[in-house]
Formats: C-alpha cells, sequence, structure tokens
C-alpha cells in the first residue's frame, strides 16, 4: 500500500470518529448547566456604560 492509501484509510474511520467526538465534546461544552450566565455577562460588556462614559483610573483614586 502506498502511504495515500493508508492516510485515506485512516482519515476515513478513525480520524472522522475523532473529530465527530471533538464536535459533541464542544457541543456538550457550549450548552453546560450554569454556562447561560458567563455568557450574557460575556454579551452585555459593550452596553455596561451606556449611560456615561466608563471613569479612568486617576478619577477612581482620587475618589477614593
Amino acid at each position: 500500500m502506498d502511504t495515500y492509501s493508508i492516510l485515506r484509510e485512516f482519515a476515513d474511520s478513525w480520524m472522522l470518529l475523532a473529530l465527530f467526538s471533538f464536535f459533541i465534546a464542544v457541543i456538550i461544552w457550549v450548552f453546560r448547566p450554569g454556562s447561560r450566565k458567563t455568557y450574557q455577562d460575556t454579551a452585555s460588556i459593550p452596553f455596561r456604560n451606556e449611560t456615561k462614559p466608563a471613569a479612568d483610573a486617576a478619577q477612581v483614586a482620587k475618589e477614593a
């Protein structure tokens, strides 16, 4: 057997199974319990300072 045939056979069997297992693992990881709050927090980052700009470090230190 030449190298191409060996690699093709491997890709058609075990690599397909490995990649499908990885895909299922990622889907399970994304939809795991408790991840909704993390994703909602990350999604709301652009809207956190909607009413006024965020204070800079010097202003926060001066107020404290």
